[in-house]
């Protein structure tokens, strides 16, 4: 990287076409000021500006490109700043610090005006000012299209982070999360609350008899028929491998066995069929039901469900316990 004086008038002249500060600036106007800038040379990879480190000049792009990068230097290019553009003035408007690292992507060559000529600029041309404006908008305009593409991932990344990618039911992080929540409304409430876990009856041998895309079937088939029979405020999801847990608010023990036994007997009925119908898959459950005691904690709920589920598989499968 290095700073030289512009050669001489008649050149400085000749930027103004190209550049979007100077788009309709009368040479005359700026001419003088101009004599205050420089020309700064980078070479490919070069960092001009970077976080945490005080920025006091706009660059303009005499030749070359430059990348915008956050985060880190090695970070997914989010802009390019081509011929013409010009990058720094939001630190300078803002007053602080550069929010992101701006390098050469190639050899370049930049129009540097300190800030202090900038705003002599602003002062001596309606039309630069005019334009500073629309860089400015522009650049806000852009932040904020940012901004919303990342909380855009940012959502996204936390669905996924939660979903089952198999059945579309939560997974074991989305239990963790929603689960306790709603145990503490129901004690708040005085509501009992029960949960139900779920275990598909001799998955493990299936799936090594006929392998993970049939036994993924088998798992897929039992999670619709699971989302058909239980309320839509009901908690279901995919606590993991052939498991599943579903929390049911406001039911006790009893109604939570009923209702077990129900969804049970309707999963017992259905059958996947591979897609050249040549086998069909019974499908068997097991299910433990707990009802959560008072001044319970939603752990031991779990450890009473999963002891019932325990005790359900012992007895010979294919039945509900508590």
């Amino acid at each position: 990287m290095s700073t030289a004086p512009l050669i001489n008038s008649d050149y400085k002249r000749s930027l103004l076409a190209g550049l979007e500060l100077f788009q309709g600036v009368a040479p005359d106007d700026v001419q003088v000021l101009l004599q205050k800038c420089e020309r700064r040379d980078l070479g490919k990879g070069d960092v001009l500006l970077s976080p945490n480190s005080k920025n006091e000049h706009v660059f303009l792009v005499l030749s070359g490109l430059l990348h915008v990068r956050v985060g880190a230097l090695d970070a997914p290019v989010i802009a390019t700043m081509d011929v013409g553009a010009c990058v720094g003035e939001m630190s300078i408007i803002e007053d602080r610090d550069p929010s992101a690292y701006v390098l050469a992507a190639e050899a370049s060559h930049l129009l540097v005006i300190h800030q202090s000529v900038l705003w002599e600029m602003v002062n001596a041309s309606h039309a630069f000012s005019k334009n500073l404006l629309v860089v400015l908008s522009e650049r806000v305009r852009s932040h904020n299209h940012f901004i919303a593409e990342s909380i855009r991932d940012m959502r996204k990344f936390a669905q996924h982070a939660s979903t089952d990618a198999l059945t579309g039911l939560g997974n074991r992080h989305a239990m963790e999360k929603l689960f306790p929540r709603e145990v503490s409304r129901c004690q708040q409430d005085e509501l009992p609350v029960s949960l139900i876990m779920i275990d598909v009856d001799g998955f493990k041998i299936f799936n090594d008899r006929f392998g993970h895309v049939a036994g993924d079937r088998v798992l897929s088939a039992v999670a619709k028929v699971l989302q058909k029979q239980f309320r839509p405020r009901d908690l279901l999801v995919r606590y993991g491998g052939d498991e599943f847990a579903v929390l049911l608010p406001s039911v006790n023990e009893a109604e939570a066995l009923a209702i077990a036994d129900r969804v049970r007997k309707k999963v017992s009925s259905k059958t996947d069929t591979d897609s050249d119908s040549l086998i069909q898959i019974p499908v068997r459950i097991s299910m433990g039901v707990a009802q959560l005691c008072t001044g319970g904690t939603f752990e031991g709920l779990i450890r009473a469900a999963d002891q019932a589920l325990y005790r359900a598989k012992n007895a010979g499968r294919d039945i509900v316990s508590n």
